[in-house]
């Protein structure tokens, strides 16, 4: 009986390993790259996580503790323990009990005081790893960064080339990124690397980092963007400098030339995008597609707003419009609004407001007016202002 019940029990334990090794096969899997970072900024990140981590501790192991020796010690079972039935206060447990928290959160306090703004991903860079301070003269590496549906921009203005879904840089050396979307917004992300920097149409964010060691890193979006979203991923290299080198004399071999009119198509929405290369790139894309002027003719954020600032365009400025040729967002038009369209930039040297394009456009009648306010329009019970022109433009208020 009892060499029966020893084999059944026998076969349950190993029925039951059995069942746990898929488990632990899975776990084998993880990549705790957020704990084992290749990147200065990252790894200063994880030691915050873990002295935070470590410090609330302090207290909630202590509790945990002697809640179940209380709860042991004091059983209904245990007819030796002090009964104490008048007992309300003590001094010193109240002290102790207060104290310690305060500590440890005037300490969690310090440490984030400090560690935000010494990790602040718009702070330059003044170490590339802990002793190792960054050398007078070093020129960070530039990267712009545009997230769009649902791929991955990267220019290097230094060195005239791109990719897509495709970014290296060289180990020990500081990396200033640029960050922007041409659609809606994501989050750039490299784990190994430092932490996420959200990436928003019309808007610009930065971040500051370096990698410490060579390898090939996951990079992805960390923001919810559509359906290509699963896929809106990209390969981040650590290379030596030879390495890089080599890296950079591929992209400008193998790569195309990269113009405004490239860039339209590229933001036509695509979902797993393999890497791409572009041999040359012009100097003002991504200003132009920071302000959402990459569409020829098309006015730019930053020259809207130093117009708005100077008062508006007047009256000049109610047929300064376009109809747009393709909306990239696919947007279905209201019954009652107006056809799509976006607004014309200034006459410049480089681009003569599109003439050839409003030559063959109907002329709209302007509207009323009445009751506006700007540059070129009187304000009521005031004499009128000055003519509009694009030379007040730099004239100081």
């Amino acid at each position: 009986m009892r060499i029966s019940l020893y084999s059944r029990l026998s076969r349950t334990s190993i029925l039951r390993v059995a069942a746990a090794l898929p488990l632990v096969a899975l776990l084998s899997g993880c990549n705790a790259v957020v704990l084992r970072p290749a990147g200065d900024i990252a790894a200063q990140q994880r030691d915050l996580l873990l002295i935070s981590t470590g410090l609330m501790l302090l207290i909630i192991i202590p509790v945990i503790a002697l809640t179940v020796l209380f709860a042991w010690r004091y059983r209904a079972a245990n007819t030796e323990a002090r009964y104490e039935p008048d007992w309300d206060h003590s001094t010193q447990l109240e002290l102790v009990i207060w104290a310690a928290p305060l500590l440890i959160i005037i300490c969690l306090g310090a440490i984030t005081w400090t560690g935000t703004h010494l990790l602040d991903p718009y702070r330059q860079l003044d170490r590339v790893s802990s002793g190792n301070p960054v050398k007078p003269g070093t020129e960070p590496l530039q990267v712009q960064v545009v997230a769009l549906d649902w791929k991955w921009v990267f220019i290097y203005p230094q060195l005239g080339i791109a990719t897509v879904n495709e970014l290296a840089a060289p180990v020990n050396r500081p990396i200033n990124f640029q960050i922007t979307s041409g659609t809606v917004m994501n989050s750039f992300y490299v784990p190994a690397l430092a932490g996420q920097i959200y990436a928003m149409p019309a808007m610009q964010t930065k971040l500051h980092a370096v990698i410490n060691k060579p390898g090939d890193y996951d990079g992805f979006s960390a923001n919810y963007s559509g359906a290509g979203f699963s896929g809106m991923k990209f390969r981040f290299y650590g290379q030596s400098v030879e390495d890089f080198d080599k890296w950079v004399a591929r992209v400008k071999k193998d790569g195309t030339a990269l113009d405004r009119t490239g860039y339209l198509k590229l933001e036509e929405p695509s979902e797993n995008e393999p890497p791409r290369y572009f041999s040359s790139v012009p100097p003002d894309l991504y200003h132009a597609a920071l302000n959402m002027c990459v569409q020829p003719g098309k006015m730019c954020q930053d020259e809207m707003m130093r117009i708005d600032a100077r008062g508006g365009g007047g009256m000049a400025s109610i047929n300064n419009t376009l109809p747009l040729a393709k909306d990239k967002y696919a947007r279905r038009d209201a019954p009652l609004a107006a056809a799509p369209s976006f607004v014309t930039t200034l006459c410049t040297v480089e681009e003569p407001m599109g003439a050839t394009h409003a030559q063959a456009l109907p002329v709209i009648n302007p509207r009323d007016p009445a009751g506006m306010v700007g540059v070129g329009l009187p304000k009521p019970g005031l004499p009128r202002l000055r003519p509009f022109s694009i030379a007040r433009l730099g004239e100081p208020s």
